[in-house]
């Protein structure tokens, strides 16, 4: 299966204040053309349908959008325009919350938006992306979308947050066009069965060092490129 659509549900009410909702929304019809678009809900929120490519840079342009309500509201509470309840197509996982730092990080801080599945293949073979001195990451997954918040701790050098950020993003790209993932469901099977298809993937691990194996309680889904997860499936 390749990383191809995503289906996300956008909370526009936080732009009420400032903006036309109706007019906003054409305005990010014209600037995301490859993008389908659900009607705007009477609570401000609008299903968006697409490439996590195309998703990522509509991201990015709200993001723009938002940057100034903060600033004037700059003692309440920030919401984002992202209501994290989304989907694959014919997919879901349940939300789970991973961090890579805690603290108040003070000063300049940048948000990504990853496909989760890209999130966790890059936690489990590129750490270090994660991983920088002066810098805060943290990062909250809602089912197929993990927002990644860099922040700076107080020590990052000019402009570090936003090379973090930019890291990220260029990792992400560069895994997102070669990575595959494949489910082995367990629908028609036992728990014994079950229990050799999960000993079966941990043996065969060590054979295949860049595909990422994720056990639920349902399916096992592995991540890799084409040629590895073709083999490591057709193995197990």
């Amino acid at each position: 299966q390749v990383f191809s659509s995503v289906t996300s549900v956008l909370d526009m009410s936080v732009f009420k204040a400032q903006f036309v909702l109706e007019d906003l929304v054409e305005e990010m019809k014209r600037q995301s053309k490859d993008l389908s678009f659900g009607p705007l809900q009477p609570n401000g929120h609008i299903a968006v349908q697409g490439s996590f490519p195309a998703i990522k840079v509509l991201t990015d342009f709200l993001l723009l959008k938002a940057k100034p309500l903060s600033e004037k509201e700059n003692t309440k509470e920030n919401k984002s325009p992202w209501r994290l309840r989304t989907r694959r197509l014919q997919e879901h996982r349940s939300p789970v919350e991973t961090k890579n730092s805690v603290g108040d990080a003070q000063g300049e801080k940048q948000v990504v938006v990853l496909d989760t599945d890209i999130y966790h293949y890059m936690k489990q073979f590129f750490p270090n992306i994660f991983q920088k001195d002066g810098v805060v990451i943290s990062g909250v997954t809602d089912g197929d979308i993990t927002t990644v918040c860099v922040g700076s701790a107080g020590k990052a050098r000019a402009g570090q947050v936003s090379n973090v950020k930019r890291d990220i993003e260029d990792w992400s790209m560069k895994l997102h066009s070669f990575l595959r993932k494949e489910r082995i469901s367990f629908k028609e099977h036992s728990r014994d069965e079950r229990h050799r298809y999960k000993r079966a993937c941990e043996r065969l691990k060590p054979h295949y060092p860049e595909v990422l194996v994720m056990p639920y309680d349902t399916h096992i889904e592995v991540i890799g490129n084409s040629s590895d997860i073709y083999k490591f499936t057709k193995e197990v």
